[in-house]
C-alpha cells in the first residue's frame, strides 16, 4: 500500500473566484472530512497531488497545522480538457479501519486459444485502509475460447474480501473474429472477335 506525505494549507476563501486564485497559485482546493469531524477546507500543492494520484488508492498523510491526518482520496474533479485536478475530496481513515475501494486487475499468463477480453478492469473489495492491495492478479494460463473468470473465482490477498456480485464476469475468452472472405468474382465470358469477311 502506497502512502504519500503532503503538506496542506487551510483555506478561508470560498467560491469560484477564490478557487481560480488557488489554482493559479499552483494549488488544488479540497476538503477533508469523515469520522464525525468537522469538514476542513484546504489547498494542496497541485504537482505533488497529481504525482500521488497516479497510484490508485494511495493513502495521503496530510500535514495540516502541525498535525498529520491519514486520508484516502474519494473523488477528484478534473478539467475535461487539460485533465488537471480542479478539486479533491479526502476522507479520513484510521489504522485497522475497513474501506470499500476499486482495485485494478492485472492479467498474467497465456490462453490456449482465443482473444482475452478484460470485461471489468477493476474489482470492488473491502480491505483495511492501510493494507489496500495495489493490484489484483488474475491468471489466465490454459484458458480456452468460451471460458471466463468471475469475481467469485479470484483469489484475493489476505485481509481483503469481495464487495461485489460473485457472478460478475471479469475476464472472458472470445473466439477470434474470422477473416472476411473475399467477394466471389463473377466470371465474364470472353468476347468473341467477329470473323473477318
Amino acid at each position: 500500500m502506497s502512502e504519500v506525505r503532503i503538506a496542506a494549507e487551510r483555506r478561508s476563501e470560498f467560491g469560484k473566484g477564490a478557487a481560480r486564485r488557488t489554482r493559479r497559485a499552483g494549488l488544488v482546493p479540497g476538503v477533508i472530512y469523515g469520522h464525525s469531524s468537522e469538514t476542513q477546507h484546504v489547498s494542496l500543492p497541485a504537482r505533488e497531488l497529481a504525482l500521488a494520484l497516479r497510484t490508485s488508492n494511495v493513502l495521503l498523510q496530510v500535514e495540516l497545522d502541525g498535525k498529520s491526518i491519514l486520508t484516502l482520496p474519494k473523488a477528484a474533479q478534473r478539467d475535461p480538457i487539460k485533465q488537471s485536478i480542479e478539486h479533491i475530496d479526502l476522507v479520513i481513515v484510521r489504522q485497522g479501519e475497513k474501506v470499500t475501494v476499486d482495485v485494478a486487475i492485472t492479467i498474467t499468463g497465456k490462453v490456449i486459444a482465443g482473444l482475452v477480453e478484460l470485461v471489468n478492469p477493476s474489482l470492488t473489495v473491502e480491505a483495511e485502509a492501510t493494507h489496500i492491495p495495489g493490484e489484483i492478479v488474475v491468471n489466465i494460463d490454459g484458458m480456452e475460447v468460451g471460458s471466463s473468470i468471475r469475481a467469485g473465482d479470484i483469489a484475493l490477498p489476505d485481509g481483503t474480501t469481495l464487495a461485489t456480485d460473485e457472478a460478475l464476469v471479469i475476464v472472458a475468452i472470445a473466439a477470434p473474429q474470422g477473416e472476411e472472405e473475399p467477394e466471389p468474382v463473377a466470371e465474364v465470358a470472353p468476347v468473341e472477335e467477329p470473323e473477318a469477311s
